[in-house]
């Protein structure tokens, strides 16, 4: 285990293996060998910036993930740096296992060197299937508002020892985690953490819902003040009840409808705390209204929730109504998150290329009465046979497009029989999808891409999925 637990510690000398060089990889690398460590990066593959920055922080590079480029010597090191596309079972990981090297994550090394600044940043951790990250900006902006110096970090934007190492420092750190890095992650004492939800998703990289659970329940361990669950979710409930905090730590729930004592909801049309104030038995602070909500985006049980559990992180830690109330107002969803691209012909065309498992497609399905659905990719071992049993009433019409495309197309057949489905694919997939879809469409529906899955397969990543869409559409309306 390391035994440095500061930036001020002595680092130098340590042997670090760092497996990954992505935009978080090579912000371990940069970190380590500013500490003075000796540090080797493992990677597969990388892009030639990286490979020219590496040269630069004059760190080891070494262009394999085989467990072959692993001697001896290579095994030799004080402890690993893995990044999340490095499954547990992969050779490399399994190979320091075997060798007793303890694995760590950058959010650990993060929560050591938190201290290189005079301002120490208290943080605020968040996870769930989906809305992770829109919470987690969310929750930063009502910070903001309140007046602190506040970074959202972690699985979103900035890498958080990039963050750690900005010479002004802040106030808080508002931590996104994925079920990947908090597979790997060593203890830390958020101030407030939050579970927003569980759904089936990358059950290939976990082996199975209940490590996934297990995984994701593991943002509750070691809170101080507050633990934020879902009352809608029981899996979340029951990592609450589960959870070792520390003594004092309270549990909140967020809530879409009326909350009970100590939660955070919706009556009527108005948000309300009945958590964060002293009469909880008999009262509820208003914190702001549904129009207040409906200026971020599309009005639905996942935008909803959404602010209800940053609202109620935002509460957790001292923030006054105004600064909720001013952070909803001020906040803008990040793109391809039902994002509102065209209106043509009575028809309107939505970007929703983050969902990209069952639950997200989930939400941006429920939030329309009636849509010709594009859907497809790689499907992760998720069964979409729930969706389209929920939602066949809905969906007028389906254009599949990915790898998994026969799959999909059979579920159709069996489950949606009357349901006209197109199945496209090739080089100009995303226009000819959009093309097929206008034609299914009618004045009135939506044509949402909501693919329920990861894009790798035909795109970079979801990005450059809702990209794609949205230069189809504006071809589409152009052309027309």
């Amino acid at each position: 285990m390391i035994t440095q637990k500061s930036w001020n510690d002595d680092w130098s000398g340590l042997k670090v293996a760092v497996l990954g060089l992505g935009k978080s990889g090579f912000s371990v690398a940069d970190t380590l060998m500013e500490l003075g460590c000796a540090v080797t990066v493992y990677a597969k593959s990388t892009t030639f910036e990286y490979r020219e920055l590496m040269s630069v922080i004059e760190a080891k590079l070494v262009l394999s993930d085989d467990s072959s480029s692993l001697d001896e010597n290579a095994l030799r090191v004080d402890f690993v740096v893995v990044s999340p596309g490095f499954t547990p079972d992969h050779p490399m990981v399994m190979a320091f296992k075997k060798a007793n090297v303890p694995i760590y994550t950058d959010v650990d090394l993060a929560w050591r060197l938190r201290d290189k600044t005079q301002r120490v940043a208290k943080w605020i951790t968040i996870t769930g299937t989906n809305g992770k990250t829109s919470t987690t900006e969310l929750t930063a902006m009502m910070l903001h508002k309140a007046g602190y110096r506040v970074a959202p970090c972690g699985n979103i934007g900035t890498p958080i020892l990039d963050a750690i190492r900005d010479p002004e420092g802040f106030d808080y750190f508002v931590v996104e985690l994925s079920s990947f890095q908090l597979h790997y992650l060593h203890p830390i004492n958020p101030e407030a953490s939050a579970f927003l939800n569980l759904a089936e998703d990358h059950l290939d990289w976990h082996g199975g819902m209940n490590q996934y659970f297990l995984d994701k329940s593991k943002i509750f361990s070691g809170t101080k003040t507050a633990i934020i669950y879902n009352s809608g979710d029981s899996k979340t409930l029951e990592a609450a009840e589960k959870a070792v905090v520390i003594e004092g730590c309270r549990a909140v729930s967020f809530s879409v409808g009326i909350p009970s004592l100590s939660s955070v909801g919706f009556v009527e049309e108005f948000l309300v705390d009945r958590a964060f104030i002293d009469d909880r038995e008999k009262a509820a602070l208003e914190l702001a209204t549904t129009e207040d909500v409906a200026k971020i985006g599309v009005i639905s049980p996942h935008l909803l929730a959404n602010v209800a559990a940053a609202s109620a992180l935002a509460r957790a830690v001292g923030c006054d109504a105004k600064a909720v109330l001013e952070g909803i107002r001020s906040f803008r969803l990040a793109p391809h998150r039902i994002q509102r691209v065209a209106e043509h012909e009575g028809v309107l065309y939505f970007d929703d290329s983050k969902a990209t498992n069952a639950h997200a497609a989930a939400a941006s399905l429920g939030s329309f009465e009636s849509v010709i659905w594009i859907v497809g990719g790689l499907l992760k071992g998720i069964d979409l046979k729930p969706l389209l049993m929920k939602f066949g009433p809905k969906i007028r019409g389906a254009v599949i497009i990915g790898a998994d495309t026969q799959l999909l197309e059979s579920l159709f057949e069996k489950h949606l029989p009357l349901t006209p489905v197109r199945v496209v694919s090739g080089q100009k997939v995303m226009q000819d999808a959009v093309r097929f879809a206008s034609q299914l469409a009618s004045p009135g529906d939506a044509v949402l891409l909501a693919p329920a899955a990861a894009s790798m397969d035909q795109f970079k990543d979801y990005a450059e999925r809702g990209l794609s869409y949205q230069a189809a559409v504006s071809k589409l309306v152009t052309e027309k």
